[in-house]
C-alpha cells in the first residue's frame, strides 16, 4: 500500500465473519455463478469485457417516449420535388412531433409547420440541432447540429446544399430511430 492522503484502506483478502453479502448461493443448474453483492467495503470489480457505463451530461434525461418513423431519403427528396416542396412542410411537422413526443422536448410539430410555413429559412438549423439534442440526451457524440444548417443556407448558392443538408439530417435521424429499434 503507498501512502497516498485520504485513500480509503484496501479490503481484507476474507470476508468479514457474519457478513451475509459475502455468503454467495450456489448457482442455479446451468447457469454461471451470480457476481457477489457489494460488501461494506464497496463494489466488486466488473467481470472482464464490461466498460463502466455511459456518463450521461448533467442536465439530461434519457428519452422514453414513442420511436419515431424511418423514412426513406431518396423517396422524401423525390416527394419535395413532385409536390413542389408541400412534402417539405409535412416533413417538418411528422419529424418534430415526433421528436417530442420521444424526447419531451423540442418545438413539436404544429410550431415547427408554423415555422416553415412562414420563416422557412431557420427550419434547417432548428431541425438538424434537435435531432444532435437527441444523441446528446443519450450521452452520444451528435452527428448533425445547428451548423449543419448551413448546408442549406447559404449552401443553396452551391445548388447542392440543401440536398446535402436534407441528406446527413434525415440519415442521423433514421439511424437514431433505429437505435431504438425502428425498422425501415
Amino acid at each position: 500500500m503507498t501512502d497516498v492522503p485520504n485513500r480509503p484502506p484496501d479490503p481484507p483478502d476474507e470476508p468479514a465473519a457474519g457478513d451475509p453479502y459475502s455468503q454467495g448461493y450456489p448457482p442455479a443448474q446451468g447457469h454461471p455463478p451470480v457476481p457477489a453483492y457489494p460488501t461494506a467495503q464497496g463494489y466488486p470489480p466488473p467481470p472482464p469485457g464490461y466498460g463502466a457505463a455511459p456518463v450521461m451530461p448533467s442536465g439530461y434525461a434519457a428519452p422514453s417516449g414513442q420511436v419515431g418513423h424511418v423514412r426513406g431519403t431518396g423517396l422524401c427528396i423525390l416527394l419535395c420535388f413532385v409536390t413542389l416542396g408541400i412534402y417539405s412542410l409535412y416533413w417538418f411537422y411528422v419529424t418534430h412531433e415526433e421528436m417530442k413526443r420521444h424526447s419531451g422536448q423540442g418545438l413539436g410539430g404544429p410550431l415547427a409547420l408554423v415555422i416553415a410555413f412562414f420563416i422557412g429559412i431557420v427550419m434547417p438549423y432548428l431541425t438538424s440541432n434537435e435531432v444532435g439534442e437527441l444523441y446528446a440526451r443519450r450521452g452520444q457524440h451528435p452527428p448533425v447540429s445547428g451548423l449543419t444548417g448551413l448546408w442549406y443556407f447559404p449552401g443553396v448558392f452551391l445548388v447542392i446544399g440543401p440536398i446535402v443538408w436534407f441528406v446527413k439530417t434525415n440519415k442521423a435521424l433514421n439511424a437514431y430511430w433505429r437505435s431504438l429499434g425502428a425498422v425501415g
